[in-house]
């Protein structure tokens, strides 16, 4: 299978803190028609530590059934053990996705050493019934899987490439730089999008295609197509409202973006609480921005 391109890292729609099915339809048929490669569920914008086993596997089978077979579908099945995972990406493969996104385990950080994470991703990969993306999200677990490490484990037949969320393109580089050609690197911070595609990044899993899909399609094509002045001015469009559905106002600020663009995002689980009235009100203005910069 071949990644290039945009996907967005869906969320789970709640109602009454209860799994969505017709919210997630709708999301879906939206972004099916916006030029992205695929999608990916149960990201950690899909809120997966929050939800148990059962409902994992039940969004995974509605998104399945939802997504058009044009489209690659991914889920993230990282658990905090290496049977755990396998256990989730064995139900995920049942369930029909393409492939599977892995989290780093991180709860025990200090005995997480490079040589540890390589033996839990190759006994991933090993059981796996689909190719295995391996996933980097520093900010999020405390772990760093060095691109040294990844290099040692590029060469195992299952294990496909790596989404790397960390926004350091020296990061992004050495990933490049240090795997085989059909290694894929797709990134996970869209400020560093368009540099990371001109290091040889193949794609992103980015958080703001959830909600301007469009707008992180045409960058990916204006960068392949070598319009880089035209790249670099709608990387700076888009950062400002990536930024405030990342590290501004994290996923309940992602939710109530896509409600105001149009999506359904809803109200984000608990212990997580809504996006404040301010929040929404920087949000509404990024995206008033971005849809009166960006051509029609």
């Amino acid at each position: 299978m071949i990644l290039t391109g945009v996907l967005p890292p869906i969320t789970t729609p709640f109602k009454n803190d209860r799994f969505d099915p017709i919210a997630l339809r709708h999301n879906i048929e939206r972004w099916s028609r916006s030029g992205l490669s695929g999608l990916v569920v149960l990201g950690s914008n899909g809120e997966a530590p929050l939800l148990d086993d059962e409902e994992s596997d039940r969004i995974i089978a509605t998104a399945r059934e939802l997504t058009p077979t044009d489209l690659l579908l991914i889920a993230g099945t990282g658990r905090e053990s290496t049977d755990g995972t396998i256990a989730a990406t064995r139900r995920a493969a049942a369930h029909g996705v393409d492939a599977v996104l892995v989290r780093t385990p991180s709860y025990f950080k200090r005995q997480l050493t490079s040589d540890v994470l390589i033996r839990h991703y190759r006994a991933v990969a090993d059981a796996s019934p689909v190719p295995v993306l391996l996933y980097n999200f520093t900010a999020a677990t405390g772990i760093n899987l060095q691109p040294e490490a990844v290099a040692r484990m590029a060469d195992h037949p299952n294990i496909m490439g790596i989404k790397e969320s960390g926004g350091d393109v020296a990061q992004v580089a050495a990933l490049v730089d240090l795997t085989p050609d059909d290694f894929t690197v797709v990134v996970g911070a869209a400020p560093s999008f368009y540099p990371s595609l001109c290091l040889g990044a193949a794609g992103g899993i980015m958080a703001v295609a959830c909600v301007a899909p469009e707008a992180c399609v045409r960058l990916y094509r204006l960068a392949c197509e070598g319009r880089h002045a035209e790249a670099r001015a709608l990387q700076r469009q888009i950062t400002p409202l990536a930024a405030l559905v990342t590290t501004g106002h994290g996923v309940p600020g992602l939710k109530a973006a896509m409600d105001a663009a149009g999506f359904v995002g809803g109200e984000p689980r608990p212990p997580l609480q809504p996006a404040g009235a301010s929040a929404v009100g920087e949000l509404r203005a990024a995206l008033d921005a971005l849809s009166r910069l960006e051509p029609a």
